[in-house]
């Protein structure tokens, strides 16, 4: 969703090529193996569960806090690495109530048991932390912790971190492929004044009687590292019971007290996400922890259970159809988008940045979906293709494995989601394709997967063969052309531009009649026998690929 998906941030990635492409040439360091990578300090131990305490002081923009990680010995280890990014500084760190050493190397910090831990056992390390955080400057495009004001000048923070990870502020086994199995608790220490909000359902509210209040929170299903997430502000909220898939869901909205009324309206759109996803994707994932709409100082984020808002309760991205078709007009696309990361980022999360295609593609996919099933077929596939303009194609979408890098334009979204059109137009069933999404949040249900997973489960349920079409648009930037001749009574057509073996189906209609032809690298020929004047010949514009006649 992570996790960013506006035409904002197109017209932000293409103002910055140069820059992206000199990112995209520089030499990986031993700072970007660290974090993006299974090093020996990780692979020994397996996180169970998080528990979290800070108190932000929002004056000073500073935090203070501490982390308890259980976690499972997978194997005998002895040095155990734990993320926590400069300018923050771990300050103590405890096993079995006593004192261990430990020594930094950037934004990773190696903690020497001086023993190797028992394979199979279940051990608990705490780590208390203080600093000031990197500050967001541009949420949620440049993460850190967000020290904004509301429109009354009272303080409002939260934090909006995917990519550039939780340890930027709490420290943590900052890797996707390593969710808490057990799940979080976040404690939040905030002015009296004031509410904090976390993922999951409130456990505890504690007066501390010097003027602060602590709110616990928990979720008890695993969790990306980057969606444990604060809110804190001057919050109303109100609670709905939604009759979903697995009975009843808990649905709550938290906003600022001055739009408690006009959201209560707007937010009434959720029922109908929940609806439309419900019905393609299967059982909302996360029913034990509950679902909640929060009121954030940035534009969104798809932060687990606790999803965050921030389009001004209004429908399209900003009043603004990214499609450019007016089917994005008739629904708040925060709402839709952010949330329908709960399946695909949430609940199915990629092992490695370098596979956020899976959040991104999907979600972004699941917009065409969701117009699909309210407006119909027509209007879904009208969104899809007008998206199709944002797409860059200057990068392949799949980048470096083990450095933590990511996208360095929109591609996973809009390149990913007509991807995944064509699969659907391929499949031509689209009970059958239903089936496949639903299974794949079954099948991986809260679960880390790697892209080949989610090919190979995709092939093998439709029955075909989807590994070239992966290839040529995950690992390639090119898009296939079609070439194609028209005689009278038949065409003659191939694929060019593509790589080796590319090869799928096509529908074209000639003569006022589809029909479906099996376009290769060779020329093949389509004879017609009932009188074709050898003039008509379109191409589904669902088929994302390039036609060209050739004379």
């Amino acid at each position: 969703m992570k996790k960013v998906i506006t035409l904002l941030l197109f017209c932000c990635f293409i103002a910055t090529q140069f820059t992206a492409a000199q990112k995209k040439e520089k030499p990986f360091t031993h700072a970007d193996t660290l974090r993006g990578s299974i090093t020996p300090e990780r692979a020994w131990w397996d996180v169970v569960h998080y528990s979290i305490h800070v108190t932000p002081d929002y004056e000073k923009k500073f935090i203070k806090g501490s982390n308890e990680i259980r976690f499972r010995v997978l194997k005998p280890g002895m040095v155990m690495q734990i993320d926590l990014q400069q300018p923050l500084n771990i300050t103590s760190i405890s096993y079995n109530k006593k004192e261990l050493k430990y020594n930094r190397d950037g934004n990773a910090f190696f903690i020497d048991f001086q023993q190797h831990l028992k394979q199979g056992t279940e051990q608990s390390v705490i780590i208390n932390y203080e600093g000031t955080p990197r500050e967001a400057i541009r949420p949620p495009w440049d993460g850190g912790w967000i020290f904004a004001k509301d429109k009354l000048g009272r303080p409002w923070m939260s934090v909006a971190c995917e990519g550039l990870g939780a340890s930027v502020w709490y420290p943590c086994k900052d890797y996707l492929g390593d969710e808490p199995d057990n799940g979080a608790s976040l404690s939040i220490t905030v002015p009296d004044t004031l509410n904090a909000i976390g993922n999951g359902r409130l456990q505890e509210k504690k007066n501390n009687n010097d003027g602060t209040t602590t709110y616990t929170w928990a979720v008890v299903n695993p969790i990306n590292n980057y969606n444990i997430i604060p809110y804190i502000g001057k919050y109303v909220t109100w609670h709905e019971d939604y009759k979903g898939e697995k009975g009843k869901l808990d649905c709550d909205y938290w906003v600022l007290d001055y739009n408690f009324e006009k959201a209560k309206t707007h937010f009434a759109a959720v029922d109908s996400m929940l609806k439309a996803f419900e019905f393609w994707f299967g059982p909302y994932p996360f029913y034990e922890d509950g679902y909640k709409l929060i009121e954030a100082p940035h534009l969104g984020m798809e932060h687990q259970s606790a999803v965050a808002y921030g389009n001004n309760f209004g429908v399209g991205y900003r009043g603004r159809d990214l499609s450019g078709t007016g089917r994005g007009l008739n629904w708040d696309f925060i709402i839709v988008h952010e949330s329908g990361h709960e399946w695909f980022g949430n609940n199915i999360t990629c092992k490695d940045l370098a596979d956020e295609w899976i959040h991104e593609g999907f979600t972004s996919f699941s917009e065409t979906l969701y117009v699909t099933y309210w407006f119909g077929k027509q209007a879904g596939n009208e969104y899809n293709i007008g998206i199709r303009k944002n797409i860059v194609n200057k990068y392949p979408i799949i980048s470096n494995y083990g450095v933590n890098q990511g996208h360095f334009d929109t591609d996973e979204y809009y390149k990913s989601s007509n991807m995944l059109q064509l699969i659907r137009q391929v499949i031509n069933d689209d009970e059958k394709f239903r089936q496949i999404l639903t299974g794949l949040n079954k099948t991986f249900y809260h679960q880390t997967v790697s892209t080949s997973q989610v090919e190979n489960y995709i092939t093998k349920k439709s029955g075909i063969d989807f590994s070239k079409v992966f290839d040529q648009y995950l690992r390639n930037t090119a898009i296939p052309v079609l070439e194609y001749k028209t005689e009278k009574n038949s065409v003659s057509f191939r694929f060019t531009n593509c790589i080796s073996g590319f090869a799928v189906p096509v529908k074209i209609n000639i003569g006022n009649r589809d029909v479906w032809i099996y376009p290769t690298e060779e020329w093949n020929k389509l004879s017609l026998k009932d009188g074709y004047d050898g003039k008509t010949f379109t191409v589904d514009p669902n088929f994302y690929i390039i036609n060209k006649r050739i004379e």
